[in-house]
C-alpha cells in the first residue's frame, strides 16, 4: 500500500529532524512530504537536507490548505493512503501502524487517532477536554460518526478520502468539520488509540479566546453542513 506522510509545518525547522527520525524508524516504507506552510525559520531547507519532499507555499494558508496541499500532492501521485502527522513532533510515529491498519483492511476511508482511547498518558486542560467532548457529540448527532477526540490531527485516509478531501477541505480549525464532511460523502469513518506528546518546540498558537472562536466556527459549519453529500459526486478534484 503506497503510503504518503503529509507534515503541514510553519516554522518548525528545530523539531523537524526529530520528527523526520521517528518516521524513518517507524515507516520506513512511506513517502513523506513537508508542506511548508509560508514558514521564515528555513523550514524548507531543513526538510530537504533531511531528504524529504518539500511542497513550499508561498504564503501562510493556515493548517486546512496546508494538508489540503498535501492531499493534492497524494491524490495527483496515486497514492493508496496518506496520514496526516504534525510538524511539531507532538504525534508518536509507533502509532501511524495502528491508524493505517483499518485502511489497509478496507474498512475504512478515514481513520481518527484518539489520545482518549487506550492507556495514552495525554493530559490537557479540563476545558479543553469539555470542548473536545462537545464537538464529539455534535458531530454524532449531525453525522452519526462515533470519535471521542474529534479535534485531533493524526489521522489516516483511504484513497476515497484523498479524492474527496484534495478538492475539499475546510481552510480554517478543519479536524471536525472534515469528518463531518467524509460522512456526507459516504466514507467510513473509524477511531484508533494513539499516543501523543508535548509540542518540542515554540507554543501552541491555540488561546483561550481562540477556543472558544473554535467552538463556536465549528458549530456553525456543522450547523449548515448539509447531512447528505449531493445526488451526483466527481472522482477528481
Amino acid at each position: 500500500m503506497r503510503t504518503l506522510v503529509i507534515v503541514p509545518a510553519f516554522n518548525e525547522a528545530r523539531s523537524l529532524p526529530a520528527v523526520a527520525d521517528d518516521l524513518r524508524r517507524n515507516a520506513p516504507d512511506a513517502d513523506v512530504c513537508v508542506v511548508d506552510d509560508g514558514s521564515a525559520d528555513g523550514t524548507s531547507e531543513v526538510a530537504g537536507r533531511l531528504g524529504l519532499r518539500v511542497l513550499r507555499l508561498p504564503a501562510n494558508l493556515g493548517i486546512g490548505g496546508a494538508v489540503q496541499a498535501g492531499y493534492l500532492w497524494a491524490f495527483e501521485h496515486g497514492y493508496d493512503a496518506a496520514v496526516q502527522f504534525d510538524g511539531d513532533g507532538q504525534h508518536d510515529g509507533a502509532s501511524l501502524s495502528a491508524i493505517l491498519e483499518p485502511i489497509r483492511a478496507g474498512a475504512a476511508d478515514l481513520v481518527v487517532g484518539s489520545r482518549f482511547l487506550g492507556d495514552g498518558e495525554f493530559r490537557s486542560t479540563r476545558a479543553r477536554r469539555l470542548g473536545i467532548r462537545y464537538l464529539s457529540g455534535l458531530i454524532r448527532a449531525r453525522c452519526g460518526a462515533r470519535v471521542t477526540d474529534a479535534t485531533s490531527g493524526y489521522r489516516a485516509a483511504s484513497r476515497a478520502a484523498i479524492a474527496l478531501f484534495a478538492r475539499a477541505y475546510p481552510s480554517d480549525f478543519p479536524e471536525p468539520e472534515s469528518i463531518a464532511i467524509a460522512c456526507r460523502a459516504g466514507l467510513r469513518v473509524a477511531e484508533v488509540p494513539v499516543r501523543m506528546r508535548e509540542r518540542l518546540h515554540g507554543e501552541s498558537s491555540i488561546s483561550f479566546l481562540r477556543s472558544f472562536q473554535y467552538v463556536v466556527k465549528v458549530t456553525v459549519a456543522l450547523i449548515l453542513l448539509p447531512i447528505r453529500a449531493p445526488r451526483s459526486r466527481e472522482a477528481a478534484p
